[in-house]
């Protein structure tokens, strides 16, 4: 008797344990709920681990055709950043697809209009909105991998097969039906047949271990389609109908998979079910040999897994966007035009915590001049960007904006190749032949963004290549915007480039910028007015602006005393 109400209380115990864990779960839910409906538009806190991003970039990686924004000009216009600021995902799928969005403009209208509706539809519904992140947050991230990641790396297995498990199998079964014939010889002959299966089996496992995690994403996906198609939406209706198809072809992977993917599977929990369990599985191999036919089914269905990444990944990256939206003081949806051309007023950088707003209107390409820390390289970037999120969020940071559908291209923040033993002329020059390529070839029209051409040579042959290098940079099918300190530029290049210019003004020792972009090319220098602010020698100041006075006038270079 006392044996059995020690049981009962045993029981009991566990039983309240695993209430308190449920209620403690529905309480974590209820807070991150609450928290989803009142703080939509804030940014998570969020970690970014040395080659976190190079991690995320790899959904990119896998689909990179076509136009996409390369290297050089994703880190001139520090697209990493920008990444971060709107990366309001909670799973891999919706990081991964945001990424891929911000490198590779759309060139469709439909597909950008498609993303415009499901920006509205998500922003409009706050219950189908956190319900829909609810179920991102449990798909989770992948940590230290990518999700295609894992599924390369499965490919490491090459093939395998069950012969080896079945014949297992055969045996001990053979042996437990000769126990029916000869008791004895049949449990010798089970016992010696446990043995080398139990040894067999860890051999096995161990192998196979480490790729369970690939099998544990795509378990979790399954689940995230399949409570994603419990709400309706007729503007996701093609998108859950594509899930379904995909998700259904998925049967023969999920079929049994419990054997192998229970959470108590050689745990050393310490459940007598588990330990049976586990007994179970060493001795008839059922878990290696449902690992090989899911494995097998994950090979045949890569495309559908791949399109449900993809599909599960859209919808959150929209999610995303509508947040970002949220967070912004101000923001349009662009309008494209058939012309080549750039309208845009009340233009704003992303990243500034008080930009200041610039318009710019025009139908050529643009020369701007201006002091040093004018706002020249920031003016760039902002024009960049904001051509790159109308045509991959359909969000433009402006009071309002239109233009043509671009490829978009820069040649900016450059330095030395150190490793490559390369000097920041040769650098520059193989950034500005790539821009060149890219005029000549066919295809929308090119948005280029030069910051001071050739700055890693001497003046004069920098101005003369400059001019032949922004001359047919911007002939054709393309718009330049560039910046330089180069003044003859501006009148060299008069016929074919706009010239605006940035300018500074100066109150006693103390130097302020408006950042506001002006028409026509700058009349004004700062950096020897600079050496003094910063505290040298009068005698300095005034010698050096005496010679560049000089020079001016007359073209020549007065001799030193």
């Amino acid at each position: 008797m006392e044996y059995i109400i020690f049981a009962i209380a045993m029981a009991g115990l566990v039983l309240l344990l695993m209430l308190k864990e449920v209620i403690g779960y529905k309480k974590s839910e209820k807070i991150f709920i609450e928290k989803l409906y009142k703080e939509y538009g804030v940014l998570p806190p969020r970690e970014y681990k040395p080659g976190r991003l190079e991690i995320i970039s790899h959904y990119f990686e896998k689909h990179k055709d076509g136009f996409f924004i390369d290297d050089i000009t994703w880190n001139d216009l520090d697209m990493d950043e920008v990444f971060k600021r709107m990366n309001y995902t909670y799973s891999a799928a919706g990081e991964e697809y945001l990424y891929y969005v911000l490198r590779k403009p759309c060139m469709e209208e439909s597909e950008l209009l498609k993303r415009e509706k499901i920006i509205d539809f998500i922003s409009s519904h706050p219950d189908e909105r956190v319900a829909f992140q609810l179920i991102y947050s449990k798909l989770g991230k992948t940590g230290k991998y990518s999700i295609y990641d894992y599924l390369d790396y499965l490919d490491g297995l090459g093939n395998r097969s069950n012969l080896q498990h079945y014949f297992a199998l055969l045996l001990l079964l053979i042996s437990i039906g000769v126990m029916f014939v000869n008791i004895p010889f049949g449990l010798v002959a089970f016992g010696i047949i446990m043995v080398y299966n139990n040894m067999s089996y860890f051999k096995v496992k161990n192998e196979i271990d480490p790729y369970i995690t690939s099998f544990a994403y795509i378990f979790r996906l399954l689940e995230a389609v399949k409570k994603l198609q419990e709400h309706k939406s007729e503007v996701l209706s093609e998108e859950f109908k594509l899930l379904k198809k995909c998700s259904s072809s998925m049967n023969g992977f999920k079929t049994g998979s419990f054997l192998l993917m229970s959470t108590g599977r050689m745990s050393g929990s310490g459940n007598p079910i588990d330990i049976l369990l586990d007994f179970i599985r060493m001795g008839f191999h059922l878990d290696l040999i449902k690992f090989n036919q899911m494995l097998s089914e994950v090979r045949k269905h890569i495309s559908d897994i791949d399109l449900m990444i993809t599909t599960v990944g859209k919808i959150e990256a929209m999610i995303a966007v509508g947040a970002y939206r949220t967070s912004l003081d101000n923001y349009c949806v662009p309008v494209f035009s058939k012309k080549l051309e750039i309208n845009a007023e009340g233009m704003y950088h992303p990243l500034l915590d008080n930009p200041v707003k610039n318009s710019l209107r025009t139908k050529s390409s643009v020369l701007i001049t201006g002091s040093n820390a004018s706002g020249k390289s920031t003016f760039l970037k902002t024009v960049a960007l904001n051509s790159i999120f109308a045509q991959t969020i359909h969000t433009c940071l402006a009071e309002n904006y239109s233009g043509s559908m671009f490829r978009i291209i820069s040649s900016m923040s450059l330095r030395d190749d150190v490793q490559g033993g390369e000097s920041y002329y040769m650098v520059e020059i193989r950034a500005l032949k790539r821009i060149m390529n890219m005029v000549k070839e066919e295809g929308e029209p090119v948005l280029c963004f030069v910051d001071e051409v050739l700055r890693g040579t001497n003046t004069v042959e920098r101005i003369a290549a400059s001019t032949q290098i922004l001359k047919n940079m911007s002939a054709g099918n393309c718009l330049c915007f560039a910046a330089t300190h180069d003044i003859e530029l501006t009148y060299l290049l008069e016929q074919i480039y706009e010239n605006y210019h940035f300018s500074e003004e100066f109150e006693g020792n103390d130097i302020y910028f408006t950042y506001k972009i002006i028409n026509g090319r700058a009349q004004t220098r700062n950096a020897i007015k600079l050496l003094g602010i910063m505290g040298f020698s009068t005698e300095i100041i005034d010698v050096a602006e005496a010679m560049a006075g000089n020079f001016l006038e007359t073209g020549v270079w007065q001799m030193l005393d």
